[in-house]
């Protein structure tokens, strides 16, 4: 029948191998070297923000320095997980409802104080669990076993201490975790949907986080209907990333709504944006493209603040950037800003995007849009086919910005209330 026990802290026994102040220098080198290592063991815990990661290293080395085998049951609340991140001989490790039981009634210490491991007597086993403890809350424990071979209390002192880092690192983990959850929501709220654009015009969005995260940045697309069957077509990108880009973002998207609704010309719009948001101190600079889109006459009409030109795809699939006269970026106060007109007839495509797409590490930005300007499109293709194509062609998931891209396709004029 198994006996549970407290491990307690103290001296270690005569032979545990620690040397005397009187051994001279061989017992101070020693000594060293075993700092040197302990130190070394401990850095190797708690390397990433990634609670299972944090796990698996806190096993493999248990098991380096004590031999036997490890695992972690980690708790959360009332919840305690089965074994995992297991290191070496998983037959060796106690029955999971005592450890279970251990992780549960785990404590904190009181202030001060250092936490004790349980352990565990039976038949040919001797187990040990090691609280992970930290900061004022349980996580769970550090499960070691070692067949017929009980932990030495040098042995019984290293496991508590690795749990301790392994704990502290936990709750770091988790704080983070819980911040990029709510930081998310937020963000995921503030991108909203783009508006819809009349019916004579086809339009496709995709947003890519930068590295595949779920975070939202500072780059947006937008849709406003104006008068006589007219769409103006916006991708802006807020410099900087995270949660205050996307605050910024937020702002500029709700002043352009606003100033769009007057049905001024693109260039007006963001001369008028430019000044709003050249007197908020805090608002971040951005880069912004409209494109006012008139089926009926077959054009649109560009304007840039500091942004990069759209690409133009013709019926027959051959890609082109389209010129277009690009002032400073929004937020600067110094104007400057201009419009252009171009053809854009029934079938042809219109691709707009963030410099995210396109840009390289390294590589001049006029070599980066010709790449995607050699890209060759299938005639017929719909437009989430072409957006698909040109994330694929130029790998815009493995980017190192946020990307934005939206496309967009006249067709013939149907009749449209202004």
């Amino acid at each position: 029948m198994a006996r549970w026990t407290r491990s307690r802290r103290g001296t270690a026994p005569a032979g545990s191998g620690r040397s005397g102040a009187g051994e001279g220098g061989s017992g101070a080198a020693s000594a060293r070297d075993g700092d040197s290592g302990l130190r070394e063991a401990l850095a190797g815990v708690g390397t990433t923000l990634d609670e299972a990661t944090t796990c698996a290293e806190l096993t493999r080395i248990a098991v380096r320095l004590t031999g036997g085998a490890a695992a972690v049951m980690r708790r959360s609340g009332d919840t305690v997980s089965g074994y995992e991140a297991v290191s070496g001989d998983t037959g060796a490790l106690p029955d999971t409802r005592w450890a279970a039981a251990v992780a549960r009634e785990a404590a904190v210490p009181a202030l001060g104080a250092q936490p004790e491991p349980w352990t565990e007597h039976t038949a040919g086993r001797d187990a040990l669990c090691a609280p992970l403890t930290s900061g004022g809350d349980a996580y769970g424990v550090l499960v070691w076993a070692r067949p017929g071979q009980p932990p030495r209390r040098a042995e019984a002192e290293l496991l508590s201490l690795l749990a301790e880092r392994a704990a502290s690192h936990i709750r770091h983990a988790r704080t983070y975790a819980s911040v990029h959850r709510t930081a998310g929501d937020l963000q995921r709220a503030l991108l909203a949907e783009p508006g819809r654009p009349h019916p004579n015009l086809d339009v496709a969005v995709r947003y890519l986080p930068a590295g595949g995260g779920v975070l939202v940045g500072g780059d947006w697309c937008e849709t406003v209907r104006l008068h006589f069957g007219r769409t103006l077509l916006v991708v802006g990108d807020v410099m900087g990333h995270g949660l205050e880009a996307a605050v910024d973002m937020n702002a500029y998207r709700s002043s352009l709504r606003y100033i769009a609704s007057a049905d001024l010309p693109p260039h007006r719009v963001l001369r008028q944006m430019d000044e709003i948001a050249s007197r908020e101190a805090e608002l971040r600079p951005a880069t912004c493209l409209l494109a006012r889109v008139d089926p009926g006459r077959r054009q649109v009409t560009l304007a840039s603040a500091g942004h990069l030109p759209p690409v133009r795809i013709t019926a027959d699939g051959v890609a082109s950037t389209v010129p277009v006269p690009v002032g400073p970026p929004l937020g600067t106060g110094l104007g400057g800003y201009d419009s252009a007109t171009h053809a854009l007839a029934e079938g042809e495509t219109l691709v707009l995007f963030t410099d995210g797409l396109v840009e390289r590490r390294g590589e001049d930005i006029d070599r980066s849009l010709q790449r995607l300007a050699a890209v060759r499109f299938p005639g017929g293709d719909g437009l989430d086919d072409v957006l698909d194509l040109i994330l694929s062609r130029l790998d815009a998931r493995h980017a190192e910005d946020d990307v934005a891209a939206m496309a967009c396709r006249p067709h013939r004029r149907h009749a449209v209330s202004p």
